[in-house]
């Protein structure tokens, strides 16, 4: 019988199943995102490191040869920080850092400063139509 595969259901849990380099490259995308967005919620999605603000905001993860962030639909942060993105592999909806290189940090804040205002403003659009 095969293997059921981990499932984490904390942030921690899934940044500890890495090897030491990973998990201090993964807490440097987790510290600079929290660092820009002190409210957002820590939480696991889609077996996913993620953070929440007014809805999900980013998601982090680690694979074998880069790391990755992915954000929720509308993907027109894609479209905003599309020169910033060029020299990385992006996906309908996510982008690939390569992990030979150092991570975009900075980048990343943009990034999930962009979508948490994008999920701000789509909130409080919602309240309004109450």
């Amino acid at each position: 019988m095969a293997e059921a595969k981990k499932k984490f259901e904390t942030v921690d849990e899934y940044i500890a199943s890495f090897s030491p380099e990973v998990q201090l490259v993964l807490r440097q995308i987790q510290g600079a995102i929290q660092a820009v967005l002190p409210e957002a919620e820590g939480m696991i999605s889609y077996q996913l490191p993620a953070f929440s603000q007014h809805g999900a905001v980013i998601y982090y993860s680690a694979y074998k040869d880069h790391y990755s962030i992915s954000v929720p639909p509308p993907f027109a942060v894609f479209e905003a920080f599309k020169d910033e993105l060029s020299p990385y592999e992006v996906t309908k909806t996510a982008v690939r850092f390569p992990a030979d290189r150092p991570v975009p940090l900075e980048l990343i804040q943009k990034i999930a400063v962009f979508k948490a205002n994008e999920n701000l403003q789509k909130s409080l659009g919602k309240k309004k139509k109450s």
